[in-house]
């Protein structure tokens, strides 16, 4: 299954605009009692740090915000410099423009969080790119492979590295990796690159989320199902047969919003999940448990 990340991985807050009617009726609402309107209070992050990657737009800046509201002082970080002004900018953080698939700008990253705040208490990476050059093993070249590993996979390795000991001194941490539902699942509209890296994300969230459990320190994999973002207003317009054979798959009807993977992260960051680690944590609207769908 095609995914739904773009770079700021799963990405943005945008309406999906269809070109065939009643798909865009059926799956891009959002039903009244939605959660994406509701504010949490100012409270239950107060007075930690959260570091989140690809934070120019999409989920990325929608767990920005989040996090802000919930009280962390956030840093955002993208590789698009305005994007990361912008989203700073909104949540009264820190920007940081850098590339998570270089290692001397990741260490850069942290270093800049602990000297502007003091501590890391929450790491979210979220960054990662889905190149249309990543198709089938068929079709796909070497080079567009070896793209997506870098910035999908290998980027996740070392901001988790750098991360990691910031975490250790301070006897405590949530480190929050963006997998996907195609991490569990296998599809015949196949994006290999991706889905191997995001199989990777998974699996070595869940290794440092057992190694690192007695130090404090949790690691977990969210795995978010397709979220109303570009690239699928991209597909639809694109290849609407293609489409369709993902959306039938969806139990709930309709995409995620970012906000509600937004949520999910909020969650993930905060005390109320203090006994989760090492989880392949699935939002993705019922698609991994379905075999049929509602008519």
């Amino acid at each position: 299954m095609r995914p739904t990340e773009i770079r700021s991985a799963e990405t943005l807050d945008g309406v999906i605009q269809l070109t065939e009617p009643t798909l865009l009726a059926r799956y891009a609402r959002s039903p009244p009692s939605c959660p994406t309107a509701s504010v949490p209070a100012m409270s239950r992050l107060e007075g930690r740090v959260a570091v989140v990657t690809g934070a120019g737009s999409g989920i990325g800046l929608a767990a920005a915000r989040r996090l802000r509201a919930d009280g962390a002082d956030v840093v955002c970080v993208d590789l698009d410099d305005a994007a990361a002004r912008a989203a700073a900018e909104q949540v009264g953080g820190l920007a940081v423009t850098a590339d998570v698939a270089a290692p001397d700008d990741v260490t850069r990253i942290y270093a800049s969080a602990a000297d502007r705040f003091g501590r890391i208490d929450v790491a979210l990476h979220n960054a990662g790119i889905s190149p249309p050059e990543d198709d089938s093993i068929l079709t796909t070249g070497l080079d567009a492979w070896r793209r997506v590993q870098e910035v999908n996979l290998t980027s996740v390795y070392l901001c988790c590295q750098a991360v990691i000991p910031y975490m250790q001194r301070a006897g405590r941490g949530s480190i929050i990796n963006v997998a996907s539902f195609v991490a569990v699942m296998g599809s015949a509209t196949s994006q290999i690159s991706y889905t191997a890296s995001k199989g990777g994300v998974l699996a070595l969230s869940r290794e440092l989320g057992v190694q690192f459990a007695r130090e404090g320190i949790r690691v977990n994999a969210l795995c978010p199902g397709p979220v109303n973002t570009p690239l699928l207003t991209e597909l639809f317009a694109a290849d609407p047969e293609r489409a369709a054979r993902r959306l039938v798959h969806v139990p709930m009807g309709r995409f995620a919003e970012a906000s509600e993977i937004a949520g999910a992260i909020s969650f993930l960051a905060g005390d109320d999940s203090s006994f989760v680690t090492a989880s392949t944590f699935l939002v993705d609207g019922g698609i991994s448990g379905a075999y049929t769908t509602p008519l």
